[in-house]
């Protein structure tokens, strides 16, 4: 009998609060490591500014796609690194020259609008992640969904977020071989010959 989790069970198992071992992995990416660290320890709930492009890189996307790449990572991927959300986005954590693969990867599937562009921060880039104790009731809008648990998490690369956008992309979006009907077409019921 199969134990495979649901990717809502996944990622509930996975999510709360960092780890000690979690929290040096992600003050690692500063220069000052140290110093990140002792910041946490006094003020354990303050969210933080952190460089990309050395121990990761980051994708932004909306919130609800967002969850719909984590659900197919989940479901019938490798699961995810780290994941978070702040201020209406998700943070997917990716293997570091993920920033800098991805949009080419993206130019070259035929996307359409109704798909989101993701943000890629990489290189020269920080972003802010919650605070590793997790967040105040009164901040909900930054917590994190998957919580970074080891010194070195498996990070997805380009190709993984790629399948997975595509994936989440398909899934939210009807497609159809046939084209839209012309509004001025005349259509004639032809089941009633004579």
């Amino acid at each position: 009998m199969s134990t495979r989790l649901t990717s809502k069970q996944s990622v509930e198992a996975h999510a709360g609060f960092v780890t000690p071992e979690g929290a040096a992995w992600l003050a690692s990416a500063t220069s000052y490591p140290r110093s990140t660290l002792a910041l946490w320890e006094a003020r354990p709930t303050a969210p933080v500014v952190l460089p990309c492009g050395t121990a990761f890189d980051v994708v932004s996307v909306p919130a609800v796609f967002g969850r719909r790449m984590l659900d197919r990572l989940w479901e019938e991927g490798p699961g995810s690194g780290p994941v978070a959300t702040y201020r209406g986005r998700t943070l997917i954590f990716a293997a570091p020259g993920t920033a800098h693969r991805l949009p080419s990867l993206l130019a070259w599937e035929e996307w359409g609008e109704a798909v989101p562009t993701p943000l890629c921060h990489g290189i020269g880039d920080a972003v802010t992640v919650p605070a590793p104790a997790g967040t105040p009731p009164s901040r909900t809008d930054s917590r994190w969904l998957v919580a970074p648990d080891t010194r070195h998490p498996w990070l997805p690369g380009p190709e993984v977020l790629l399948w997975a956008g595509v994936k989440a992309a398909r899934s939210a979006v009807r497609i159809s071989i046939f084209p839209p009907p012309e509004s001025d077409a005349k259509v004639y019921d032809v089941s009633r010959r004579r």
